[in-house]
């Protein structure tokens, strides 16, 4: 179903052609306004009649959102072309970069995933110094302030909110569920005459609040505390900032949705098995702790996990995915992207990649300097950490001749460059794929203008799949002559080396392979090997007793990928009484040697046990005059004769 688009050219400030638009994106679009938020809102009541309209500006996306509350309709989407595209000094044609940020805009968007968050208002202050105190004066009317001070601390006089002494030994949780453990608790005991005297200190006092508000000055309670919900931090000694921890306490009260940013499916997760350490890549990654282990696979504590995506990027799986938005629509954006651009005549695109701050560099770049070239297609995420080598991988293969990545402040680096490292391997060329790190528009300018537009793929491919799918088909289409990619160690694809002369095929591999990427055949001794599904998680070389196995990060483009090989095999053994085939000769050879001289072992019949299948070597052993289970003659039965016999005789 096509929409229509309402846009407007600012009065005069760009150039807005309808008609080339309309033909290029196949919507309708309106003749443009020059004042659509003032003097033209006429145009945008009539046009918030309709359910199908969308609004190209978003600088006055306020002033439409009051306008659509007072006539009782829903905000119509609004779709920003003036300061991505339309406000540049470029003197190319910006129809097909126009037409790119239109067909992005008419995908489907994901829905939001929540959970709804409840805050009481209880809020537990540590510090011990005068701005602790009044912090807790100045909240006791909003929350349920409770003040927690050091041992030997003087306590305030009063009773405005609650006041306890003690030690924090360990707090756990987010906004609305925190739970903290206190060693030394001493609480306030108000009866009597002078100062308030305090109870006796215990060890091991468990409470609860919603919102923590830290000004000890000291080490954060956990790992990247600004991005845990409900946690405020400030230095004591700083006013301005305890104000503002104040003021954001104040308004941390009541129901809050919070986004659920992760789906995981734990039957795909490589984390371990039967107590063997395999993939740790998560858990290495996770700035704030939401991940830990449980059992044979990790969890992801909702409440605390800040999206910051890394582990969706790193996971070789698929048990981790990111669902703010969904990996595949990501996929469809960056795809729909570059072939709207192509189709519409243009050339050698190029894909900056950016979060909300470098949306704010873009709309300062377009209204003081020179704006985005006509070829740089900018493409905003929540969180970069989303945008791993598959998705740059992708871009590649679908015709863009460079990624640019411009991280924020909460980007997590260590992640972002892992991700690049690997995505620079896999590309045809890594000059392709590089970083405009700055905060200031004059640099992200001087970064994309001065660089030469790179040529982009000659016969694009979009694949579409899981994120390994994607990466090997872009891989396989960036390159046509390649049969192997050696990759950097820690990389999710790549082969099991086996050494033959110290391979038992014990099959302790197969069994705790996670991904089934080894196998055997149950005819015959054999060890299998699937590359394309190994994700080099390394639990076969940690669990092979022989230290027999090795990993080689790499990525093989042929199909042999995609069929078993066989990593090592050997000779099975005929059983000596019916010839049934067992086991692996050598092994069974080995074995008979090692305990011919063996106490137990001594005498043909014994070592001839070794060499027979299992059934033949259940029927020797039951026949075998020494046998332990063998029971002694069997009684006969007792009649009802034997027993009136027994009474005659008494």
């Amino acid at each position: 179903m096509s929409k229509t688009l309402i846009t407007c050219d600012c009065s005069g400030s760009l150039t807005l052609d309808a008609d080339r638009l309309s033909k290029a994106t196949g919507q309708v679009v309106a003749p443009p306004c020059s004042a659509l938020c003032t003097s033209q809102l006429e145009r945008a009541a009539q046009a918030m009649e309709g359910d199908d309209t969308v609004f190209c500006c978003t600088q006055e996306s306020r002033v439409f959102e009051a306008l659509a509350e007072e006539m009782d309709r829903p905000v119509p989407p609004m779709l920003d072309l003036r300061d991505r595209a339309g406000w540049t000094s470029d003197d190319r044609d910006t129809l097909p970069k126009m037409s790119a940020l239109v067909a992005e805009a008419m995908l489907p968007a994901a829905p939001e995933k929540t959970v709804d968050v409840v805050s009481e208002g209880l809020c537990l202050i540590l510090g011990s110094g005068e701005a602790s105190v009044d912090a807790a004066t100045q909240l006791a009317p909003h929350l349920g302030v409770t003040l927690l001070l050091p041992p030997g601390a003087d306590i305030p006089d009063t009773r405005a909110f609650d006041v306890i002494c003690g030690e924090l030994r360990r707090a756990s949780g987010a906004l609305g569920q925190f739970d903290v453990v206190i060693d030394g608790l001493q609480q306030v005991e108000p009866g009597g005459r002078g100062g308030f005297a305090l109870s006796d200190p215990r060890d091991g006092g468990q409470s609860q609040c919603d919102v923590i508000l830290d000004l000890r000055g000291d080490t954060p309670l956990f790992p990247a505390h600004e991005k845990r919900e409900g946690y405020l931090r400030a230095d004591p000694s700083h006013a301005p900032a305890v104000s503002a921890a104040v003021m954001a306490a104040s308004h941390l009260v009541g129901t809050f949705e919070k986004p659920l940013y992760i789906r995981s499916e734990p039957l795909l997760c490589a984390h371990s098995r039967a107590e063997q350490a395999g993939c740790s890549r998560c858990l290495d990654l996770c700035p704030t702790g939401a991940i830990t282990p449980k059992g044979e696979h990790v969890e992801i504590d909702p409440m605390v996990c800040a999206g910051c995506g890394a582990c969706s990027s790193v996971c070789p799986s698929g048990a981790i995915s990111y669902d703010a938005p969904p990996v595949d629509l990501i996929m469809r954006r960056i795809q729909t992207l570059a072939k709207a651009y192509l189709d519409a005549g243009g050339d050698a695109p190029r894909l900056l990649v950016h979060d909300a701050s470098g949306a704010d560099l873009i709309r300062a770049s377009a209204r003081y300097g020179r704006g985005l070239p006509a070829d740089v297609i900018p493409m905003e995420l929540p969180v970069l950490g989303t945008f791993g080598h598959a998705e740059c991988l992708a871009a590649l293969a679908a015709g863009f001749g460079e990624v640019i990545l411009r991280p924020g402040r909460g980007t997590d680096r260590d992640a972002l460059d892992q991700q690049l490292e690997l995505a620079r391997a896999l590309a045809p060329n890594p000059a392709c794929l590089r970083v405009a790190d700055t905060d200031d528009p004059d640099a992200l300018e001087e970064a994309l203008w001065t660089e030469l537009p790179a040529p982009g793929l000659e016969n694009p491919v979009r694949p579409m799949g899981s994120r390994r799918q994607v990466t090997r088909a872009a891989a396989r289409a960036l390159h046509p002559e390649v049969e192997t990619l050696p990759l950097p160690a820690g990389a999710p694809y790549g082969a099991v080396l086996v050494d033959s002369s110290a391979c038992t095929l014990c099959l302790s591999c197969v069994s705790l392979c996670p991904s089934g990427a080894l196998g055997d055949n149950p005819d015959q001794p054999q060890l299998r090997f699937q590359e394309d599904a190994c994700l080099q998680c390394g639990l076969c070389a940690n669990i092979c007793p022989e230290n027999a196995i090795t990993l080689e990060p790499q990525l093989n483009l042929t199909d042999s990928a995609l069929n078993q090989q066989i990593l090592h095999e050997e000779e099975p053994f005929a059983c000596i009484e019916c010839g049934a085939l067992f086991g692996v000769k050598s092994t069974i050879e080995r074995i008979t040697e090692k305990l011919a001289s063996h106490s137990m072992f001594q005498g043909e019949d014994k070592l001839r046990m070794i060499q027979m299948c299992d059934d033949c070597r259940v029927s020797a052993q039951f026949r075998a005059s020494d046998n332990p289970f063998q029971g002694g003659e069997r009684p006969m039965p007792r009649t009802t004769d034997d027993y009136l016999s027994k009474r005659r005789d008494h």
